[in-house]
């Protein structure tokens, strides 16, 4: 092999933007990818769609980044979401926007987005190895000289970007690989944990409405008694607990509340749109309606079916009492459960069941610039296994292709050591 090589470790988004951005730079580039098949993670991303980018204005995406979002100020805006869109249309890729400023392909098919990408670096001339797992990093004297496979073979380079994803979706080949090389080669890496992932109820009502999903609600998190963030859209109940954007967003806040010992909560707001006054308005009326009915049976048209035996036992009004009897005071009970239904976190699924991995290379080490190593000429990261993470809504792929980006033009830019 070419001593002057660029070397990829990783074919995620990452690693084949980085990939072809080197070879169009002039350089010789190999990416290497342990799995058999490139692209894993974006094949079954946004449930086999690809939600690829947010369509919102480039200046506003930063917010949606709680973890280290100044950091991508400038790489975002070298190559943002127009940009994305246009670099997959040109290979046959258009897309779509939906709820949210959520992007997808048109096709809906997120296969389609890993093919464009293997023939971009295809026509950028990349060698794409499979089935190769990268056990280090080969450095002498401060410089990059290539990697070591696990089966002992030496691939020499002049440069390495290091691409390898997170800790989350383990079967697409992500096991944290990255972090391991990083704290090898000494650069810090900050504890990875799970982002974007489900939550454990303590409550075990939810099995009984496991598989109910909610839509235009808000859903609040508390941590140590205080309210600490509000989301507004949809969720899913499952046998474990909650599930859905709304959920996965604020997972994030909950699993850190969690790790230094705070009691955690969250509150369902089934009704937002309305006030309390105006939630009790709507009650009296359904209550006027079947006055002559059992309790249990006056909440349909407010309430999904599965979700009123729930209700009617937290609000402890019997069933079967008829509706005429409730007094004004149960009422009002009644109207505060429905806008603040609440379930007690237990903990967050593992690393393995989020979307996303939170933690990993430290970014104070990286040169923003370059995407390169601070520490170590000829080294760049890139992706997931950079401490970086966003909301969902694409902010994570749109990361992921834009710092793939700049790594990729700097190392096939960057002049020979030797």
């Amino acid at each position: 092999m070419s001593k002057e090589r660029v070397i990829v470790i990783g074919a995620g988004a990452a690693g084949l933007m980085a990939a072809g951005q080197a070879a169009l730079a002039g350089a010789e580039v190999l990416l290497l990818e342990k799995k058999e098949r490139p692209g894993r993670k974006i094949a079954i991303s946004g449930k086999g769609r690809c939600n690829l980018t947010n369509a919102e204005n480039v200046g506003d995406f930063i917010q949606n980044y709680p973890g280290n979002g100044r950091f991508l100020h400038g790489i975002l805006r070298e190559f943002d979401n127009i940009k994305l869109r246009e670099f997959l249309s040109y290979y046959g890729v258009e897309t779509k926007v939906e709820r949210g400023g959520r992007v997808f392909p048109i096709s809906d098919d997120a296969e389609q987005v890993v093919e464009a990408l293997l023939k971009y670096i295809m026509d950028a001339g990349v060698e794409l190895a499979t089935e190769r797992t990268v056990d280090e990093i080969l450095i002498k004297e401060g410089v990059v000289r290539g990697v070591r496979l696990n089966n002992g073979q030496v691939m020499e380079g002049k440069s390495v970007i290091v691409c390898a994803g997170g800790g989350s979706y383990p079967g697409t080949g992500s096991t944290g690989d990255g972090y391991r090389m990083a704290q090898k080669v000494g650069h810090k890496v900050i504890q990875p944990r799970p982002s974007l992932v489900p939550l454990r109820t303590y409550e075990d009502w939810v099995k009984e409405v496991q598989g109910l999903s909610l839509r235009n609600v808000e859903a609040s998190l508390w941590c140590g008694g205080k309210k600490q963030k509000s989301e507004f859209g949809e969720m899913l109940f499952t046998h474990f607990g909650v599930s859905g954007p709304i959920i996965l967003t604020l997972s994030r806040w909950a699993g850190e509340a969690l790790a230094h010992g705070q009691k955690v909560q969250l509150t369902i707001n089934l009704k937002p749109a309305l006030s309390p006054e105006q939630l009790d308005q709507r009650i009296q009326r359904d209550f006027k309606k079947y006055i002559n009915k059992q309790f249990k049976n006056s909440l349909e048209e407010i309430l999904p079916k599965s979700l009123i035996p729930v209700i009617i036992q937290l609000v402890e009004i019997a069933p079967d009492r008829v509706v005429n009897s409730i007094n004004r005071e149960e009422r009002k009970r009644l109207v505060q459960l429905l806008q603040e239904l609440p379930l007690t976190i237990k903990e967050t699924l593992p690393l393995a069941a989020a979307i996303v991995t939170a933690g990993g290379v430290d970014v104070k080490e990286i040169d923003p610039k370059t995407m390169a190593s601070k520490k170590i000429q000829g080294l760049y990261w890139a992706g997931e296994v950079v401490d970086v993470d966003g909301v969902t809504g694409g902010y994570n792929l749109q990361a992921a292709f834009a710092m793939g980006y700049r790594a990729g033009r700097a190392a096939g830019n960057m002049p020979d050591p030797s």
